[in-house]
């Protein structure tokens, strides 16, 4: 399906509506398709970026949401790249604060690891842009750290040093 959608990428805008139809079990397929086309065609989400980062608060199902918390990873490295790019120059305030509180809620809710460690990654790197975030998922690694699974607590570790350097 992502080889369909690669050679043919005005199919994106409906693989999204399908993808945030949040109550349908084939969304599950739709993210996974979507995540597969970001991996490989980043620029083919741009034109819909408001229609994306404007629904990931809707997205409930696990099998959903560890694949578009691997897009808003993708698009948070994208933006924070060294290397100048499009995206950098067209992702908009209002669309990264919708990223930042999605993360937020997947890191805090009851989500599986996944998802949980993309969001930190996401969230190490918006918060060079809020500078509110470091200390607040500074506290959030710090007081979730103990009860964290080992993929869990090998991202929040290498999420600490980074944030130490930045914060007292």
């Amino acid at each position: 399906m992502a080889d369909i959608i690669t050679g043919n990428p005005q199919l994106v805008k409906p693989l999204m509506k399908i993808a945030f139809n949040v109550d349908d079990p084939i969304s599950n397929r739709a993210c996974w398709v979507l995540e597969f086309t970001a991996k490989e065609n980043l620029p083919f989400i741009y034109p819909h970026l408001d229609y994306f980062t404007g629904n990931l608060s809707r997205v409930h199902f696990d099998s959903a949401i560890r694949p578009v918390a691997k897009i808003c990873e993708f698009l948070t490295m994208a933006y924070f790249s060294k290397e100048e790019n499009v995206l950098q120059h067209i992702l908009t305030e209002t669309q990264l604060e919708q990223l930042t509180s999605a993360c937020f809620d997947w890191l805090i809710g009851d989500y599986k690891v996944a998802a949980k460690a993309y969001s930190i990654t996401s969230l190490y790197l918006l918060g060079h842009k809020f500078p509110w975030i470091h200390p607040e998922l500074k506290m959030i690694l710090e007081q979730s750290y103990a009860e964290g699974s080992a993929a869990y607590k090998a991202r929040a570790r290498h999420a600490l040093a980074k944030l130490k350097k930045h914060l007292p």
